[in-house]
């Protein structure tokens, strides 16, 4: 989680909603290449990324509608974190939801779903 440990609410506040939720897209996507049995550590650690940078996103932004749905998606996450075999399918589900969270970011689905607009 080193990796946005740095990062406050004040800086992730300037990045733009779609770049807010492109960042935890990102993790999203690596956390998708991460569900073989050896990969586990490295699986748990994306998840945290993605809690940390939904918790952000949630602290600066003020629609209750995107924060709700924003947590939403984080007991998803949560959930994948916490399971001891976690579902890729639960996973794909949980990525193609938040990606259709903004238009900027719903552009993004053919490219890591497959999945047709």
């Amino acid at each position: 989680m080193a990796q946005h440990a740095g990062l406050s609410a004040e800086r992730f506040a300037r990045f733009s909603l779609a770049q807010q939720l492109l960042a935890i897209a990102n993790e999203m996507n690596r956390a998708s290449k991460l569900f073989r049995p050896e990969d586990r550590s490295r699986l748990s650690g994306a998840f945290e990324r993605v809690l940390t940078l939904v918790d952000l996103t949630v602290e600066v932004n003020d629609s209750r509608s995107l924060r709700r749905e924003l947590l939403r998606f984080r007991d998803l996450v949560a959930e994948q974190y916490v399971s001891a075999a976690p579902d890729p399918q639960a996973h794909a589900r949980a990525f193609r939801a938040l990606l259709q969270f903004h238009p900027e970011t719903w552009r993004q689905l053919p490219h890591v779903t497959g999945a047709a607009q």
